[in-house]
């Protein structure tokens, strides 16, 4: 059949089983949206306040299901304002299919009204990008799109369509889309054997748990796979959930953050197995020290990642689920009964602790944990808020912490917030901010409340900017150069003016109470906790530091 760009664009989304987009119209996809208002029975769009919001809410969309999340927005600069977006997905692995309109193909190149070079800036932070300048080929490229954004290792892809493509004249033919199958073309035999082998020789072993262990699915072989080598666990802030927080072999998240078990343990270790983890410079700090005393194997569906950051003695590549069930097939269960005495007195004398008297973040992670029983999306911005959500709050599940790891996007969380609440709408999801994440994008507030978008904000308010605070106070001095908020901003009126609830805590014992209220309104409503602003994270490793150099408030007292 014959169909203009925009039914194809349209009717692509539709094979994929899109149901939901996230968007900004413009007049360069005005075509698009045309046909999209069409449809709005079978698509839903969500209108943001600002293109990266529409980016964000793509990104949360995708990582709450392992869906693609789709973004639209016209060109030039509705385009560069997906970048921060796409940026973040890029960074973080997540499947995401951004579609923006350009200016007509005879008009590119010419420094046209709102054209830019999309694909040049896109390039470096997309797993893929295309423009298309042929009607005939928009159907495959659209489907390319989605193929690629899903294989493998998931990525952002972004397709830039010129104004007259999406007018043009092609044929059209319907496909079912073929599934997605997992990458098992790397595991070799000799690969396994090997891993088996040091995980038999090993005397101390440990896992390193991260956000490839989420995007696979792996939760129940990591589980079967920790029990039968009865190793202790950590994980990276990405791999949150993928194994069960509650497990008592679980000792908290490593890296510059993370507790002082695992970061020891680690440390500590003959043996360190890395499970879908890229070795960030915030989880290894002083490389050379890195596990100095470990073999270490990487399993990673990447090739790319073995021997990048860090060299190991082995290397599975492949699917971490697949790759895990081959290993639990061909392993017995082991026992390190004087290692597993070690770590458990390691938990006992380094446990996570803050001031229980007064309303603390850590305090309000915790209540938050209490009321939801840990059966919560929780999605965070970037900085104290976010170290201390990773650390008090307990994930029994993959995909219910969502954050910002690789590039740390401070105003990533209310557009995450509102996509994971728009693909779950029978979870609670509550997005955790800084007062000066908050500021970035919290014009997404109006788009909750125009669609009741039920998600609970909660703004950990100490009036500046906290993590770079902590950083000035320890090793610059105390000379606060910019980051000092105390200003006449309200939180609350700001959101009652956009239409949501606001609730404003000054003291612990309102805390519990007002998070109950949220929890029961059924609208999007604010929090605005206000907390000391010298409050710190801890434990803490300084940068490019070695991680068995961490420290808390009792070691600099």
């Amino acid at each position: 059949m014959k169909l203009n760009g925009s039914e194809i664009v349209i009717e692509c989304l539709k094979e994929q089983g899109v149901d939901t987009v996230f968007g900004y119209p413009g007049g360069a996809i005005l075509n698009i949206y045309d046909e999209l208002y069409k449809h709005s029975g079978e698509i839903r769009h969500i209108l943001t306040s600002h293109e990266q919001g529409a980016a964000h809410a793509a990104d949360g969309y995708a990582r709450s299901t392992g869906k693609v999340g789709v973004c639209l927005a016209t060109s030039g600069p509705g385009a560069t304002n997906l970048v921060t977006g796409i940026a973040t997905a890029y960074m973080d692995s997540v499947p995401v299919v951004a579609i923006t309109a350009n200016v007509g193909v005879s008009l590119l190149g010419r420094d046209s009204f709102q054209e830019i070079d999309i694909l040049g800036v896109t390039m470096p932070i997309t797993k893929h990008n295309f423009i298309v300048k042929d009607v005939n080929k928009l159907a495959d490229t659209i489907r390319w799109a989605f193929r690629i954004a899903q294989e493998g290792r998931p990525g952002p892809v972004l397709i830039d369509i010129p104004k007259d493509v999406t007018a043009g004249i092609a044929e059209y033919e319907p496909k079912v889309p073929d599934p997605i199958v997992r990458s098992t073309e790397y595991i070799r035999e000799a690969d396994l054997e090997e891993a088996v082998r040091l995980i038999c020789e090993a005397k101390r072993p440990f896992l390193l748990v991260g956000g490839g262990a989420v995007i696979s699915g792996a939760q129940e072989e990591l589980q079967e796979f920790a029990r039968k080598i009865h190793a202790p666990v950590a994980d990276s802030l990405m791999g949150k959930g993928a194994f069960d927080g509650r497990n008592d072999l679980y000792t908290g998240m490593v890296g510059m953050h993370g507790t002082k078990t695992a970061n020891l343990g680690v440390t500590k270790s003959d043996l360190l197995i890395v499970i879908g983890a890229r070795f960030s410079d915030r989880v290894v700090g002083q490389a050379q020290s890195f596990a100095k005393n470990a073999r270490i194997i990487q399993i990673d569906v990447d090739a790319a990642e073995i021997n990048k950051n860090i060299m190991v003695d082995a290397a599975v590549i492949g699917d971490v689920k697949e790759v895990l069930k081959r290993l639990n097939a061909r392993l017995t269960e082991h026992r390190h009964d004087e290692w597993d005495d070690e770590i458990r007195a390691l938990k006992e004398k380094y446990p996570l602790k803050y001031n229980t008297e007064v309303l603390s973040g850590p305090g309000i992670i915790e209540e938050i944990y209490r009321q939801t029983g840990g059966d919560a999306i929780i999605v965070t911005e970037v900085g104290q808020h976010q170290m201390w959500a990773a650390q008090y709050y307990k994930y029994p599940k993959p995909r219910t912490l969502l954050t910002s790891g690789g590039l740390g996007t401070m105003g990533y969380g209310l557009g995450a917030a509102i996509g994971a609440k728009v693909a779950n709408p029978d979870k609670t999801v509550i997005n955790i901010a800084g007062d000066g994440c908050f500021r970035m994008n919290m014009n997404e507030i109006a788009t909750a409340a125009r669609y009741n978008i039920p998600i609970i904000q909660v703004v950990i308010n100490n009036h500046v900017l906290g993590m770079v605070r902590q950083w000035q106070t320890l090793f610059y001095e105390k000379r606060y150069s910019a980051t000092v908020l105390n200003d006449a901003v309200d939180f609350v009126k700001l959101a009652e003016a956009m239409g949501a609830t606001g609730i404003r805590v000054e003291k612990k014992e309102e805390l519990a109470p007002a998070i109950e209220k949220a929890l029961l309104l059924g609208r999007p409503v604010v929090l605005d906790c206000m907390i000391d602003c010298d409050d710190k994270v801890f434990p803490m490793v300084a940068a490019g530091k070695p991680i068995d150099t961490v420290f808390d408030q009792d070691d600099i007292q």
